[in-house]
């Protein structure tokens, strides 16, 4: 059974695989103690955490070397990451545009394909790549962006053979029906209300963070790293399906900002925590990847 703290509204769900690979270390190790005791403070039991561990040896993401709470995973170098990494250079550019530093030109990039159902496989691809880069469909094989995406769409359809098939386009004069204004256009087009409601949880998870580290900095190792992972995951969470659409195309004022800018602000502090509370010598990953995306943006 999963517990709220006394001063928590709600804890992110938090999948037990998910956290195995957020506390892969450096050296691409995870210790199973501490791995249990996070387990623990997240409201997983220790069977949920032995069949997870059980499935990624099976499936020979991870070795195990020892038994129970004393054994040492190791991660095989494609799991060394973990499901919980961000992507830098989508977090940084986020990170860019709350500071004005990506303003928008008024060019809309369009993307039309038409792939036989012989290659249906290389079709779902593509358009995965398109969602995953922020375009969006408007009606059948066309899709639109805000953001200036066609070498990256260009590299993954000459990557799937189906480069003949894709036709992009730019344009300034985008109307859908009798909608021409761009921001009614966007509010059309992408779920803003689903992306903003996600952000408005990391909001939350981030003021539940600050407010346990004002409480005190006598946080053990553990607890440490609970946060963060806590504050990680909904951060990860708000931040993938994000098409982060230029602040020109948002409703004001625009709840990812003012989250993506507490989870700085707590990451930055659990970050400048002293390292003798947390036992390990060496920290998960997590730390590293997060604390380059989210507390150094500007780095190119």
């Amino acid at each position: 059974m999963n517990h709220a703290r006394p001063n928590q509204e709600r804890r992110p769900e938090i999948p037990t695989r998910l956290l195995v690979h957020a506390l892969v270390r450096e050296d691409g190790t995870v210790d199973a103690g501490e791995l249990y005791a996070v387990a623990g403070l997240l409201g997983m039991t220790d069977q949920q955490v032995r069949l997870c561990v059980k499935r990624l040896v099976t499936e020979g993401r991870f070795s195990q070397e020892g038994r129970g709470r004393k054994a040492v995973l190791r991660a095989v170098p494609d799991a060394a990451t973990g499901a919980v990494a961000p992507d830098t250079d989508h977090v940084r550019y986020a990170y860019r545009q709350d500071r004005g530093l990506a303003p928008w030109d008024g060019t809309w990039h369009l993307f039309a394909f038409a792939i036989p159902e012989a290659r249906r496989t290389d079709r779902d691809a593509l358009r995965e790549s398109l969602l995953h880069l922020g375009a969006t469909p408007v009606q059948g094989g066309l899709y639109v962006a805000a953001n200036p995406i066609a070498d990256l769409v260009e590299a993954q359809a000459r990557h799937l053979g189906v480069l003949d098939s894709v036709t992009f386009l730019t344009s300034t004069d985008l109307r859908i029906g009798d909608i021409t204004d761009s921001r009614q256009l966007a509010a059309r087009i992408w779920p803003l209300g689903e992306i903003a409601a996600r952000y408005e949880r990391l909001a939350a998870s981030a003021a539940t963070c600050a407010d346990r580290l004002a409480r005190g900095t006598d946080l053990s190792g553990v607890e440490r790293l609970t946060l963060a992972v806590e504050l990680a995951a909904e951060f990860s969470r708000a931040m993938t399906p994000d098409p982060l659409l230029p602040p020109e195309l948002l409703p004001r004022p625009w709840p990812g900002s003012r989250a993506r800018r507490l989870t700085q602000e707590c990451w930055t502090a659990l970050g400048a925590l002293p390292t003798a509370q947390h036992a390990p010598t060496s920290l998960p990953r997590l730390f590293r990847l997060y604390s380059d995306a989210i507390t150094a943006p500007d780095r190119q």
